[in-house]
């Protein structure tokens, strides 16, 4: 039933953070560019590890304990 819970948790974060990263008041990537310079495609592996990773694996939690 935990797991259940966790994965619930994880798919709300994994939608939260994918929907903060696109709206452009949140995250200023014209910002991100100048602080990051040549490391600033880093910050998408970033993203995907914390947005649609988190998402993907709340919903295989989801699907193997949920029933």
């Amino acid at each position: 039933m935990a797991l259940f819970y966790l994965g619930v948790f994880l798919i709300v974060l994994g939608l939260l953070v994918s929907v903060l990263f696109w709206i452009p008041q949140v995250v200023d990537r014209s910002r991100l560019k100048a602080l990051l310079g040549p490391r600033y495609p880093r910050i998408f592996i970033i993203y995907i590890a914390n947005g649609p990773g988190l998402l993907l694996l709340g919903i295989l939690l989801l699907l193997r304990f949920g029933s």
